[in-house]
Formats: structure tokens, sequence, C-alpha cells
């Protein structure tokens, strides 16, 4: 078969259960040697950092949960085999012309592929998207620095040089102490 003929299909699985319905997935193509009918199975994923206990954490996440994308030529067997793999719950599909409750896979639109793979490569070589895991008025505590032990609350949040402004009482004083995100955790 030509690569031409080849589409991308969006797969539902269960919840929580994209790789490992990618895994299987991937094992049944290589078992019945299929692999000229299937060129890829893939979760779009992005990358993004985090603030865990005083700690920069790189983290990942799913963007659509409970979906996956397959580049196949869907011939008889192929939709069949994916089917009835674990975790997987079926394709996205649309009713056909014909009476009864028969459906059939639907593939996605190139516009539609090239945002979700446009949108996964921009992320891939952006270098971080860190969320903001304080608020202002949230009490912290300081964990690093010439202030570690002291207690405070978050009176401004500089994100784009990843720092806190925190209210800290220093010898009876409050007194703003300007602190990056890792030097304190929230109480």
């Amino acid at each position: 078969m030509s690569e031409t003929a080849k589409k991308w299909y969006v797969v539902r699985t269960a919840g929580g259960k994209e790789k490992k319905a990618k895994e299987y997935i991937e094992k049944e193509i290589e078992i019945h040697g299929l692999q000229h009918l299937v060129s890829q199975v893939f979760i779009p994923t992005e990358k993004y950092f985090e603030i865990k206990n005083g700690k920069r954490v790189s983290a990942e996440r799913i963007f659509f949960p409970g979906y996956i994308l397959v580049e196949a030529n869907l011939t008889g067997e192929i939709e069949h085999l994916i089917k009835n793999i674990p975790f997987v719950a079926g394709f996205l599909s649309e009713k056909t012309n014909g009476k009864g409750n028969e459906k059939k896979p639907v593939p996605i639109r190139e516009s539609e592929l090239n945002r979700i793979l446009g949108r996964v490569d921009t992320l891939a070589d952006q270098d971080e998207e860190t969320l903001t895991p304080y608020v202002i008025g949230e009490a912290v505590k300081i964990t690093d620095g010439p202030f570690n032990g002291f207690d405070g609350t978050v009176e401004e949040i500089m994100e784009d040089k990843r720092k806190l402004g925190v209210m800290v009482k220093i010898f009876g004083r409050k007194t703003i102490v300007e602190l990056n995100f890792s030097q304190v955790t929230k109480e």
C-alpha cells in the first residue's frame, strides 16, 4: 500500500490509559506484521514546569485526555484489530447512510491535524511554560536564602522574572522581600 492512502484517525481510549492503549496497539500491529498499514500511534502532549516543594519540576500533560491519534490505512482487519484492543473504546466515527447502527471512522481534516501537530511542535521548541503556583495574599514559608525559616504573605507576582514579592516581619517591621519561586513553599 502507498503512504498516501494513510490518514489520521482519532481513537477513543479509557481515561488515563492513553499510554497503555498506545503500547497495546503498537504491540498488536507488530505481532500481526501490519506495520505497512499503520505508521504512527501518537499521543499529543506538552511539557510544562511547576514548583513542588521549592524545586522546579518538569511534567507532561496530555492535550486531549481519552484520545490518541493513529495514522493508518483502515482496511478491514486493521479497524477491527484496533477496536478490540484493551483500553480502546473505538474510533471517532459517523453513521453511514444505510439503515442500522453501522458507523465508519472519520479521518481528521488536514487543517485540524496541522493545528494539533503544529501546537505540539511549538511547545516542544518552547523552553518552558510555568504555571504560577502562588496567588496574592497566600501564606508562604521561606525555605532558602538569608530569610530562611521566615513566614510571609505574597504581595506581588513577577512571572516574567519568576520572582515573588513577599511581605515578612523583620524586627517587628513589615518589609517586602523579593524571592525566586524556588525559595518559598506554600504553608
